[in-house]
This record gives structure tokens, sequence and C-alpha cells, in this order.
């Protein structure tokens, strides 16, 4: 009886859940879709090949930062005006897909393209990632696999758009498994006790380009150094598109968050395979002197990161087979 009464309850508390998140996806969609519209109606009276003003969005977007906090930054706004260029009919928009998928949707040059990917989207459940490579590769085909029929969770549940919409911290748990965030808890404590100047600042922070969404693991100030320190954590075998990658997260953040007086940033990739863990710092190559001269002397050794991991990794698997 108290098995069925838990499952019973649990259904309501899940549906309940789904319902809110769709009504808040709708609504939020509806919120881009009528500001885009408002930003091609004012900026380039209604037509699209028109050069926006930039200084006027930019303005706009930090009066909007100001008083609603994030979402609404200048590269969001630019998406809202391509989402109400890519869709001018309200009615044509599904609600089912979440506003990521709409961001990468809308930079589809072709009207009709744009819909079979949302169809596509819509019936064999693709996430974002997915959806990306099939518009990458030029991929438009029905022989993906049918979809299941027990409907996956909604993908905009996970959307951080919907949590800043809401004015909510995103769950950075949801994404990460038990390992992998026990990992990033004992590296954060590591660096903090070192006693050489690194601040914590932010785990799971939502990097966005202009193709893609991303999450750093962990990010830090050191103030001996005045500069960011980026950490990312990858269980798959490192290869040139992680190294690239990273090096993008610090260009990004030395565009987004450098102050003037503060150094470049730096980035860490720790790789955790199987049989090997690897340590590596990703430097833009103008900074490589003064990392060698200056940041060394406070950023630890890679095979002490080296060290830790493993370890981590030996008594997390020894506690999970004791469990």
């Amino acid at each position: 009886m108290q098995g069925s009464l838990f499952n019973n309850v649990a259904q309501i508390i899940s549906e309940a859940r789904q319902k809110a998140y769709r009504n808040s996806n709708s609504i939020m969609l509806r919120m881009y879709w009528e500001i885009g519209r408002l930003i091609v109606e004012d900026e380039q009276q209604g037509s699209n090949k028109a050069k926006y003003g930039k200084a006027t969005l930019k303005k706009l977007a930090l009066q909007l930062g100001l008083e609603f906090g994030r979402g609404f930054d200048e590269r969001n706004l630019n998406n809202m005006r391509a989402f109400y260029l890519s869709f001018p009919i309200w009615n044509a928009v599904r609600t089912e897909l979440s506003w990521t998928h709409y961001r990468i949707i809308s930079r589809v040059e072709e009207d009709e393209q744009r819909l079979q990917y949302m169809t596509l989207s819509i019936e064999n459940q693709l996430d974002t990632r997915a959806l990306q490579r099939n518009i990458q590769s030029r991929y438009l085909s029905r022989t993906l696999a049918p979809p299941s029929s027990q409907p996956l969770p909604l993908q905009f549940v996970k959307d951080p758009y919907i949590f800043e919409f809401l004015n909510l911290a995103a769950d950075a748990g949801q994404t990460e498994s038990t390992i992998e965030s026990a990992l990033i808890n004992h590296l954060r404590e590591f660096l903090m006790e070192m006693g050489k100047g690194f601040a914590f600042v932010a785990r799971q922070e939502h990097i966005v380009t202009d193709t893609a969404d991303y999450y750093l693991d962990l990010v830090f100030y050191n103030y001996y150094l005045k500069c960011f320190v980026l950490v990312d954590l990858r269980t798959n075998k490192l290869g040139h598109a992680d190294i690239g990658q990273m090096d993008m997260y610090v260009r990004l953040y030395n565009d987004l968050r450098k102050q003037t007086d503060d150094n470049p940033t730096i980035g860490i990739i720790l790789c955790t395979e199987k049989d090997e863990t690897i340590v590596k710092y990703s430097v833009l190559a103008e900074n490589e002197y003064l990392f060698a001269s200056k940041y060394r002397l406070y950023l630890p050794k890679e095979e002490e990161l080296v060290q830790l991991i493993e370890q981590d990794r030996i008594k997390l698997a020894l506690d999970a087979g004791e469990s």
C-alpha cells in the first residue's frame, strides 16, 4: 500500500513539475518572440536586411540587465531578433522545443529547412547537441530511430534559460554524475586550501556562444595573480577538440569578464580516463611567457592534480563497491 501511495504521489509531483516547466517555457518563448518583434520593428522598421543599430541594442541590453538580471545581454537580444525573423508568425512556433533549440534553428537560412529541423527535433526528441550535429552535417533525414513510446523528459526542463527566466539558480547536479560531482567538489576544496590566492567564483557556469551553450565546471579568481582560472573536467580521452574548446573558454572569459587591470585568463583541463589521468594547462600563445615566469609560482603542478584525481577515483570506486 505504501509503495503504491508513493508512486501515485510521485506521479502527481512529476506531472505538476512538467506542466509548470512546460508553461514557463511557452511563456518565455512568447516573451522572447515579442522582444524580437519590437527590436525588428523599432530598429529595422520591419526589414530583415537592414543593419540594426548595435549601439541601441547594447544600451538596451545594459538597461534590461540592470533591471531584470541575466538573460538579456546583447547576444541573447540578437538571438531574440533572429528568432522573430525566422518565425514571424507566432502560431508557427512549437512550444515543445526549448529556447536553445530555437536559437540553433534560427541560424538556418532556408525557411523550409528551419521547419524541417523543428519537426525533426520534436518527432525524434532530439536534444540540442544532436540537433546541432544534424545541422552542421547538413543531415536532414527520417532514418533516425523512431521515438520511444515512453516520451523522454522535456529538454527544456534542463534548459538554463528557464532558470534565468524564473530568476532561479540552475541545479548543477542535474548534469553531473555522482563521481564527477565528488571529484569537482574535492578539487574546489583542494585549490582553495592551497593558500595560494584561489577564491571560488562559480560552478557549472553557463557560457554562451553564437552556436552553442557550454558549462564550465569550476571558475576561480586568483587574487595574487589577478586573473581568472577556469577548470574543466573531462571523462573521455583528451583530444584536440577539448583543448580548442578550453582555449575558446579562455578567450570568451577575457572578452566578457576580464577587467582592464586583470591579467589574462588561464584554463586547466583534467581528463580522467579509465587507465590514465591527464592534466593540461590551457594558455594562449601570447601569454606563455607570463605563465612560465609568474603563474607557475601560484598554480598547482600537473602531477599534484593528477595525484589528487587518481586518489579520489580509487576512493570513490571502493566506496561504490561497498555500497
